[in-house]
């Protein structure tokens, strides 16, 4: 795409990479999969079993979808690596052969130790307000985030944000992005490991994992950490769900909005929650065109001023009425929809055919909470924040003193709720480490007053508002958890690595 009605994008210097034999022409800036999905490569790999094509999904590394070769080294996630002048790509066509006594291509893994106060994981709307709010404090913080830039699911977004206006209401959210980066490049007190996955909590400290500009295993000692991981597409179950094609609106939304590349020509969604609804709008300011948007339930789910933009503009929402099956070889080429009854049955004889190339599931997500259950946080299955979630104080912290969620890792919900946490988490955290004060404190609680008792009492909330309730507890609810889970033979250690 070259261009856009709101972006304006900012590609780097042209340079060249191998894929399997062929030169192909990418820009510095892009990940891989996004420089061969613009030269119409739809397929990253394949199952080991049956040999399926796999196209992308999620595209901020969450899945295993785009697991390919990239100078011998198996297992990388194309979709979140970026090009390289002279970098070799190979896509697995099957299990791969991992010798522990074959070095990587260039050099082998440098190691090292960092010493902070306060480690943020997750470079989102949490994790950025977490970063700054702690920063202006005196505490020395390292952000760690797996993508190119900072600002998550904001980078993708190019509808203004409603809310209050002292929380970006009016702005874009790549705006937005942009904005709340600066400032963290302007910090002293903030360093910044883009590109680089957390992987666990270990007896020696945090273990990430540094890609770029060569890789490094940093060991990371902190005082206190907190989770901002955001979450990740949920998907769906039809026949032939897995071909190339077939991808999280997520996945859509930072190939035209990130890179600016298109992720079809025809496409059909799945889902009218707000997701479903803004991804479609932003499908048709790319030059894509929306057949229809296919709702189970009775009711569109998301607010009213998204659904009125996409009908104006001529897409046709289906209620009670899903995605049954896909068609396609290597590729989708129609997708097959059918009604459904009030017991979500589907009903014979009503079956619509739609000639596509791109089936977006929009049908909701989970939160990223893969590192906390690793940490041997006490997590809680509840539907309403999307699946599992681990128990917080009102202050935001888990059953590991010293460690803190806030965002989606925390429960589903939306930006302002995402930034609201993160600077809750901060200020929690910077009183354990001995750098608040009354004042500050006092903040905090103006901050969880508005958060409680004005912003989740919105009806288009109240699901997450409800979910919330459920995984908050007291300290002393904490401990009987803990008590109760050791009397089942289910106690784990508060976490390996003592943060303190």
């Amino acid at each position: 795409m070259w261009s856009h009605p709101i972006i304006s994008f900012k590609r780097g210097k042209r340079i060249f990479f191998n894929f399997e034999g062929r030169l192909v022409e990418a820009y510095e800036g892009e990940s891989i999969i996004t420089a061969l999905y613009a030269i119409g490569v739809t397929t990253f790999s394949w199952s080991p079993k049956f040999k399926r094509p796999r196209g992308a999904f999620c595209m901020i590394g969450k899945c295993s979808s785009c697991l390919s070769t990239v100078d011998r080294v198996p297992n990388t996630r194309i979709c979140i690596e970026p090009v390289r002048e002279g970098v070799f790509i190979e896509r697995q066509r099957e299990l791969p052969f991992i010798s522990a006594e074959r070095p990587l291509l260039n050099d082998q893994v440098e190691k090292a130790e960092a010493a902070v106060d306060l480690l943020i994981i997750g470079g989102g709307p949490a994790g950025l307000h977490a970063a700054l709010t702690a920063s202006t404090l005196g505490v020395k913080v390292a952000l760690v985030d797996e993508g190119t830039r900072l600002g998550g699911q904001l980078i993708k977004q190019t509808h203004k944000f409603f809310g209050a206006r002292n929380y970006y209401g009016g702005v874009r959210g790549f705006e937005i992005a942009e904005k709340l980066s600066k400032k963290i490049e302007g910090s002293s007190n903030i360093l910044v490991y883009r590109n680089a996955t957390a992987y666990g909590f270990f007896h020696e400290g945090v273990g990430v994992i540094a890609r770029h500009p060569k890789p490094m295993n940093i060991v990371f000692k902190p005082r206190a950490v907190i989770v901002c991981t955001g979450a990740m597409e949920r998907g769906l179950e039809f026949e032939n769900n897995d071909l190339p094609g077939i991808m999280g609106a997520g996945g859509a939304q930072t190939l035209m909005n990130q890179y600016g590349v298109k992720p079809g020509d025809k496409a059909l969604v799945v889902g009218s929650g707000n997701v479903g609804l803004i991804v479609s709008y932003q499908l048709l300011q790319a030059g894509v065109e929306v057949r229809a948007i296919v709702e189970i339930t009775r009711s569109i789910g998301g607010w009213f001023v998204h659904a009125a933009k996409v009908v104006r503009l001529g897409v046709p929402i289906y209620l009670g009425h899903s995605i049954v099956k896909a068609i396609g070889s290597r590729h989708v080429e129609e997708a097959v929809v059918q009604a459904f009854d009030d017991q979500m049955n589907p009903i014979p004889g009503t079956e619509k055919r739609f000639n596509v190339d791109l089936v977006l599931l929009a049908v909701g997500l989970m939160p990223d909470y893969t590192i906390l259950s690793q940490a041997g946080c006490i997590m809680k299955w509840i539907p309403e924040l999307g699946g599992l979630v681990p128990l917080r104080t009102m202050y935001l912290e888990t059953s590991i003193p010293g460690l803190y969620v806030a965002g989606d890792a925390a429960g589903i919900e939306e930006a302002t709720t995402a930034f609201i946490e993160g600077e809750v988490a901060a200020i929690s955290a910077a009183e354990k480490l001995g750098y608040a004060n009354a004042h500050l404190l006092r903040k905090r609680e103006e901050l969880l007053n508005f958060l409680w008792n004005e912003y989740r009492q919105a009806c288009v909330i109240e699901r997450a508002r409800v979910g919330k309730l459920k995984a908050t507890v007291s300290e002393e609810e904490m401990e009987e958890y803990w008590e109760r889970s050791i009397a089942n033979g289910l106690g784990l250690p508060r976490s390996p690595y003592t943060l303190q």
